[in-house]
């Protein structure tokens, strides 16, 4: 006796509409979408997003350079402050000695509980500015498994979203169909005259 495994081969069964081969088709690409599709393409568009920040790191750490500085004046109490890498930080004014051997001074962000004349790490700008610290390499891989991650799951969405809008179409043909064939085949059965 001969047994066959089910679903590998269409055949042959007058009950098949077209629409259930183009739903069949669809159910296929969408899993090879879903299962190879949306992960390479979040691997590609993470490994992309990697190259650009790491590029982003590279030129700040050109143009930057981090300074010791002292803060000056009085450092406020209660003034509003900042969260940043976990570490609350406010605005002060801090001394440095430049290249040059100039005093300098400028508005920079001071961890909190700093002090007057507390020694601090600032990163300034080529005129002087105080700006951010170059972005790190656990940030840039942050930012890459993010658009990573995110893409996939667009992907994935967006796969899910034209599957949805395929099977409502083929429904819709499906039951239109089934309509025109039981207009004609109805009256045989009921025998009633059309």
């Amino acid at each position: 006796m001969r047994t066959g495994v089910r679903g590998r081969r269409p055949r042959h069964n007058p009950l098949r509409r077209r629409s259930d081969v183009v739903e069949r088709w669809t159910a296929v690409l969408v899993a090879v979408l879903l299962v190879v599709g949306a992960p390479l393409l979040g691997a590609a568009t993470a490994r992309w997003s990697h190259d650009g920040a790491q590029e982003v790191a590279a030129e700040q750490r050109a143009e930057r350079h981090r300074v010791r500085a002292t803060v000056e004046g009085r450092t406020p109490d209660t003034l509003p402050s900042v969260q940043a890498g976990g570490q609350h930080s406010y605005r002060a004014t801090v001394r440095w000695t430049g290249p040059d051997g100039t005093e300098r001074t400028t508005s920079a962000r001071v961890p909190a509980g700093t002090g007057n004349g507390d020694a601090v790490h600032v990163w300034l700008d080529s005129r002087g500015r105080s700006v951010p610290a170059p972005t790190d390499d656990s940030a840039v891989l942050q930012h890459s498994v993010t658009v990573g991650a995110c893409t996939a799951i667009g992907t994935v969405l967006a796969v899910l979203l034209a599957h949805g809008a395929v099977r409502k179409v083929a429904m819709r043909r499906r039951l239109a169909e089934w309509d025109r064939e039981w207009a004609l085949i109805e009256p045989q059965w009921t025998h009633r005259r059309a």
